[in-house]
């Protein structure tokens, strides 16, 4: 005997069916709108108080309309001793750690992506479990270490300590940008004579351009914003950051200069706006590879 089997029947979609699943569709797409409004505005709203207070003679912490239009604010600021000499001192640390830590990582992601090696997996989970660890539960150790060295105090044992940092996570990201360079073009270079380090610099390196910049200014900000670490390591006036030099602007009474503080928090976000407009372009250009291993 033949069995037969009904199909089960698809629901048609009446009209009345299909207006409520699109008004549903459109709550939740105003509901996700309005999240992600409140969210921009929660990040947009101190940045516009910067700017508004910066040339307002009478700010305060409200957001407003400026009561008048000046610069004096930026006149008070723009001294060597306040905005100057701090600015200077944070590109020089900053700056010098960014370079230390973008070679250190090129040099350290390369083997780990072109070596199989069964220590390769326990290193990068070593890695990534010093990227978690909190830089205040280590400052006294490396105090005292920098103390014994004879290097508090010092520009360069500053760098060091920056560098020292970032470069787990700049590891971590330079490997896997350095994944997605096809080995057979180091392999060609070698068959021509050239050595491991030959095709890190002149193959590597240019083509993942994109990645290079990424661990670069992730690394100068990280550094850029950085008040503990050379608050702590720091003693000389003369040799602090703009990131520390910034607590001169909050008196001891609770008085604070809020227009001077706006204008310095203006050119004190230049450099990190002027580098990331600097090499902006190479973030979106992807791998230039086209077609360099067809054929």
């Amino acid at each position: 005997m033949a069995l037969s089997r009904t199909l089960p029947r698809t629901p048609r979609l009446t009209p009345r069916l299909t207006s409520r699943l699109a008004d549903r569709r459109t709550t939740r797409r105003l509901a996700a709108d309005v999240g992600l409004l409140v969210a921009a505005a929660a990040f947009a709203l101190p940045l516009i108080w910067v700017v508004l207070s910066s040339v307002d003679p009478h700010a305060n912490l409200r957001v407003k309309t400026p009561d008048g239009f000046t610069f004096g604010n930026f006149d008070a600021i723009l001294t060597p001793e306040i905005t100057f000499t701090p600015l200077l001192n944070s590109l020089i640390l900053c700056g010098g750690a960014t370079l230390l830590t973008v070679v250190c990582a090129a040099l350290a992601a390369y083997p780990l992506s072109r070596f199989k090696s069964r220590l390769n997996r326990p290193f990068l989970l070593t890695i990534l479990f010093t990227t978690s660890l909190p830089i205040t539960a280590i400052m006294v150790p490396v105090y005292a270490l920098f103390v014994q060295v004879n290097l508090i105090d010092t520009m360069q044992g500053t760098i060091l300590f920056f560098a020292a940092s970032q470069l787990p996570f700049a590891i971590w990201l330079m490997k896997n940008f350095m994944d997605g360079v096809p080995k057979e073009l180091e392999e060609a270079a070698w068959t021509d004579g050239a050595s491991a380090f030959q095709s890190l610099i002149r193959i590597v390196l240019p083509l993942m351009g994109p990645g290079v910049a990424v661990v670069t200014i992730f690394s100068f900000v990280m550094m850029w914003g950085n008040f503990f670490v050379p608050f702590m390591l720091l003693l000389t006036p003369d040799q602090m950051p703009a990131s520390v030099s910034i607590n001169e602007f909050f008196g001891n009474r609770g008085m604070v200069a809020y227009g001077q503080l706006a204008a310095f928090s203006v050119v004190y976000s230049t450099p990190v706006i002027l580098l990331y407009v600097l090499i902006a372009r190479r973030l979106g250009g992807g791998f230039a590879l086209g077609g360099a291993v067809k054929g």
